[in-house]
């Protein structure tokens, strides 16, 4: 009697080890089709920006290659991720749907409509160290605040470990259509803009794997390094987190006995977790202030400031040298994310959530939870955050982190200067190398942004009602 087989559902979980939803799939005993549907429909204006398709690309390119090595193969579909699904039930007569819990609010959207249609969806943990929503205070309530998120999901630690990827993947004995990935056009062409991220990256399972050796050869000063953009002192990990290569499992136990600094690490990791559970409970955080008052904080509509510092023509070379990286290679240094998002919030004024979206299309590791709760830590209207008056000088930032040779490698026409010029050339200095003046001032931006913070506060201010104006004078009159 022929056996019905089960539909392998991916996103971003594109790997073969430690993938829960493969393991129960092959657990089942039934064949397995593993399918990737590429839902721009559903997703809408959160589909994958360039970065990520040219990402996409190659790590669907290498998880084919694993599959087949294991006498399986990968099915492409584009379209309604429901719509598809529910047609590959039909034509396979697939007994269920196994797939991992993704947190995006698409997604979510996405399994309810899948449910709805009365399809089989067997959903599984894998993509976090604890399931999202899962950390919960002593009164059962979520957390919103890092630390104390932070704590409590240390005390659960260590995560299961990981589980091997499986020798064999039993195959059905007729294979459904699919379509080309080379006819999703997720490469970029005329002009091709990718030369800088195909020199720096190797998408896939054993890119991640490679990463994963490379990082934890310095894991042990993770704290002492990683906040010099100058030094190779982060994982460079997070591309392959975001697409799923590596579980997250994987990394804490390689690195939980390492000794040295290698607790922060794991606290970073947990941030990711921590995000997760952000959006978790408030699904919209990448578009709306998590603190209602902010919508009222008067950005300004600057279209050249912004578009210079997209361009990284600041006139600020730590934040300039930021935003080159993130052109060419598709990624940035975390210190540099970090002043690169105070400069455009605060100096510039202009609203997060261009910064956000810019973040979205241009980064390779783009991730929303993570994204969102970053940007929002920037702009300090999230439910944890940076205070908005706390605002990053972007020189001061430069010299103290020492990020000389960030600079002379990002920003080459001031290559030639010495580290007594590099974070701030004169502006002779500035028209001899063909680098242009900043933008604005570091007083200037910074009294722009304290203006326009005391104006929220001032127009969020409750005002007295005419009775309690009564009230007071009232009372005035009785001494």
């Amino acid at each position: 009697m022929k056996v019905a087989p089960v539909i392998l559902w991916l996103r971003r979980d594109l790997r073969v080890a430690d993938q829960a939803a493969l393991l129960a799939a092959v657990d089942s005993g039934r064949p397995v089709i593993p399918v990737y549907v590429l839902d721009d429909e559903g997703a809408r204006h959160r589909r994958l920006g360039g970065a990520s398709r040219w990402w996409l690309y190659h790590s669907l390119a290498a998880l084919e290659a694993a599959l087949q090595q294991r006498g399986s193969r990968l099915i492409l579909r584009r379209g309604r991720a429901e719509v598809a699904l529910a047609s590959l039930m039909i034509e396979t007569r697939a007994h269920a749907i196994h797939a991992l819990h993704h947190v995006e609010p698409w997604w979510q959207n996405a399994e309810r409509a899948v449910l709805r249609g009365g399809l089989n969806l067997c959903l599984h943990h894998g993509n976090y160290l604890a399931p999202p929503g899962s950390v919960r205070s002593g009164s059962g309530t979520p957390y919103r605040i890092y630390t104390p998120f932070w704590r409590a999901l240390r005390a659960q630690m260590p995560p299961a470990l990981p589980r091997p990827a499986p020798d064999v993947i039993p195959a059905p004995t007729r294979w459904p259509a699919s379509e080309t990935l080379d006819s999703w056009g997720l490469l970029p062409t005329a002009p091709d803009w990718a030369g800088g991220m195909a020199a720096e990256w190797t998408p896939g399972e054993a890119g991640a794997q490679q990463r994963l050796a490379d990082f934890l050869d310095h894991a042990r000063v993770y704290a002492e390094t990683r906040n010099l953009p100058s030094q190779s002192g982060t994982s460079r990990l997070s591309p392959h987190l975001a697409f799923g290569e590596i579980s997250p499992a994987t990394l804490w136990h390689a690195t939980q006995d390492l000794g040295g600094s290698t607790d922060t690490f794991l606290s970073e990791l947990a941030w990711r977790d921590y995000a997760a559970n952000i959006i978790h409970q408030i699904p919209d955080y990448g578009s709306r202030p998590a603190k209602p008052d902010f919508e009222s904080l008067p950005w300004r509509d600057d279209p050249e400031g912004l578009a210079a510092w997209q361009g990284g023509r600041t006139g600020y070379p730590i934040v300039d040298a930021g935003m080159r990286e993130l052109w060419v290679s598709g990624w940035m240094h975390n210190r540099v994310r970090m002043i690169a998002a105070s400069f455009l919030i605060k100096h510039l004024l202009i609203d997060w959530r261009a910064g956000e979206r810019w973040f979205w299309d241009t980064l390779l590791d783009a991730d929303y939870a993570q994204n969102a709760v970053n940007w929002q830590w920037s702009a300090g209207s999230g439910v944890d955050a940076n205070l908005f008056v706390r605002i990053m000088a972007p020189l001061v930032q430069s010299e103290k982190f020492d990020a000389g040779a960030y600079i002379r490698r990002w920003v080459p026409e001031l290559a030639g200067l010495g580290d007594d010029q590099i974070h701030d050339p004169d502006p002779l200095t500035r028209r001899r190398c063909g680098y242009p003046m900043p933008i604005v001032g570091h007083r200037e931006g910074r009294e722009r942004a304290l203006a326009a913070w005391a104006a929220m506060k001032a127009k969020d201010t409750p005002q007295p009602s005419p009775s309690d104006l009564r009230a007071w004078e009232w009372a005035q009159a009785k001494g």
